[in-house]
């Protein structure tokens, strides 16, 4: 019976403190951030339900607005609370550009993987590296990170503050300066530009 009293008091303890930390999240919100989020939030949804039904019947649209609506009111406050940047035509056009140069470096290292695994002498030098990261966001790091992972031939192993601990199928340098400008600069130049 006392361990239970225990257990309801740290449970109560524990929410009134997370009540106190999202009061402060959203006391730090403006009233125009919310309204931008929330317009964001609502040209994306509206834009994928518009390609997934791709269709232009107006009961589909009017389902469409009115569930893109309802779902850009209850996710606004955790779409801000992820850090997510404001859209503008710089980020969009950058954005591109990233997905673009991802999909060329994915291509890339598929080529240079197969290459090594069909080579009579297998040529492997796997390592562990790191790399340094100019990125503040944990989100835009997390992105750098993916971005790496996708990449055949490098894995992110973990972020450390502002550096990345890459496994690298053929280590080419063990320099962190050269390491980060063969590994992770390709896409962190946009990624500063998207998220800066």
């Amino acid at each position: 019976m006392f361990n239970n009293n225990i257990d309801r008091n740290r449970e109560h303890n524990s929410d009134s403190t997370h009540k106190t930390q999202d009061d402060n999240f959203n006391e730090k919100i403006t009233f125009t951030a919310k309204l931008k989020s929330f317009f964001y939030l609502f040209l994306i949804l509206i834009l994928t339900w518009l390609l997934l039904t791709n269709t232009f019947n107006y009961q589909e649209i009017l389902t469409g607005l009115a569930i893109t609506i309802i779902l850009s009111f209850a996710l606004n406050w955790y779409y801000l609370k992820l850090g997510f940047p404001p859209f503008t035509v710089k980020r969009i056009f950058y954005f591109i550009i990233y997905i673009i140069v991802l999909f060329v470096e994915i291509v890339k290292a598929n080529l240079d993987v197969a290459y090594r695994v069909v080579h009579p002498k297998l040529p492997i030098k796997p390592g562990i590296v790191i790399i340094n990261t100019k990125l503040k966001q944990d989100l835009a790091k997390l992105m750098l990170a993916n971005s790496i992972t996708l990449t055949p031939g490098t894995f992110t192993l973990d972020i450390i503050d502002d550096s990345l601990l890459i496994h690298w199928i053929s280590v080419k340098s063990t320099d962190r300066e050269e390491a980060t400008r063969r590994i992770g600069q390709r896409f962190e130049k946009y990624l500063i530009k998207i998220f800066g």
